[in-house]
């Protein structure tokens, strides 16, 4: 009888021990499978920096108070102001053009960094993760946000280089020039229609800055496109990455 007992306790130990090995086998196999993460490429406005344009005015004043009703009640994840006046005639355009550039320069004088963007920053230095940018504001602006907050991110694209997002190019760019795979790199705005399509179209990673919870209506929900990850606060961005990815140094050229 006890040469029984001990035999079915030795058989039900030895089970909880597979069971238990086969767990942390399991939770080793996970963690050894992350993906690894060599670079981060932020959006600026928005997203870097707090938002100060008012993107509704300065469409209502480029496109006039019924086409811009219109054009919404077609696209309801947003409205892509810089290829829609691609059409336009040349004088059209550059009207347009002055009216974007005035509420750009009226952003410019009142730029904040946005919370948690400099210890983020400070975060993926310390790990020698490199960091890039890529926005539709123009290179004046990133020239003033690398020297207002003493961030230096590289490359820093603007709307000078074309094609701009939600074009996948100027993200191929970058991975280009820091010889690495798209699928190595995450892509992190808080535009759906720009910062997320580019990651996407890339092959990058994509991670969703939603302040306010915009994105949880009914419009983006039903979207078909999808970030990765999504966050409300850059804040949340360093847990984020060291849960997620293997965050692997990018070898420095002397």
């Amino acid at each position: 009888m006890l040469l029984r007992l001990s035999s079915a306790l030795f058989a039900s130990h030895s089970r909880q021990s597979l069971v238990h090995n086969s767990r942390s086998q399991s939770r080793r196999v996970a963690m050894s499978t992350k993906a690894k993460l060599r670079g981060v490429v932020f959006d600026m406005d928005g997203t870097l920096t707090v938002p100060v344009i008012d993107f509704t005015a300065m469409y209502k004043a480029v496109l006039g108070e019924e086409e811009y009703k219109a054009i919404r009640a077609k696209n309801p994840t947003g409205i892509d102001i810089l290829h829609h006046i691609e059409t336009w005639s040349a004088s059209n355009q550059q009207k347009a053009y002055e009216i974007i550039t005035e509420f750009e320069r009226q952003g410019m004088d009142r730029l904040q960094i946005m919370p948690g963007a400099a210890e983020l920053c400070g975060f993926l230095d310390s790990r020698n993760i490199r960091r890039g940018l890529i926005t539709r504001n123009v290179k004046a602006a990133v020239d003033l946000f690398h020297q207002r907050f003493g961030l230096e991110f590289t490359p820093a694209l603007s709307r000078e280089f074309r094609p701009y997002k939600p074009d996948p190019t100027p993200l191929l760019h970058i991975c280009s020039t820091w010889d690495v795979l798209p699928n190595e790199v995450i892509m992190i705005g808080d535009s759906l229609k720009d910062d997320v399509a580019c990651g996407k179209r890339a092959g990058a990673f994509t991670c969703l800055l939603d302040e306010t919870g915009r994105y949880n209506s009914s419009d983006f929900l039903a979207a078909d496109l999808q970030p990765d990850y999504k966050v409300s606060s850059l804040v949340e961005v360093n847990a984020l990455l060291e849960e997620n990815f293997e965050l692997t140094p990018l070898h420095t050229h002397s």
